[in-house]
Formats: structure tokens, sequence, C-alpha cells
């Protein structure tokens, strides 16, 4: 499996959906668990690293570098 690069306030899109109907999610914290914000209507969830690695499907927007 390719390792997934990710980080911190990038917005990912998962394999399923929320059911609110957004796919699209904010990296909000990292650490050995991922907390993770929907888009679409704020409910925000965490899940261990390896598990979201698994269900993550692609980055859609990079966070920008601070300089």
């Amino acid at each position: 499996m390719v390792d997934k690069e990710f980080n911190l306030n990038d917005v990912v899109e998962m394999k399923k959906p929320h059911p609110c109907g957004t796919n699209a999610w904010k990296i909000i914290r990292m650490g050995a668990d991922i907390r993770i914000k929907c888009e679409g209507c704020g409910h925000s969830v965490m899940i261990p690293r390896n598990e979201f690695a698994k269900k993550m499907k692609k980055v859609l927007v990079k966070a920008e570098a601070e300089h």
C-alpha cells in the first residue's frame, strides 16, 4: 500500500460520505489519533491514525505552508 501523505489543516476526501451529504473533511488534530471535522455540518470525529489512512481516499486541498 502506498503511504498517503496528509498534514494538519489539509482537506481530505474519505471513502464514505458523512450523513450530512458532504465528503470533505478538515484535519484539525494529529497524533496517535487524528481528529477530522466535517466541512458541511462541522461535526468532528477522532479516529486512530491507521484506520484514518485506510478510510482516506485523497487530499482535496493542501494546507498552506506556514513560514
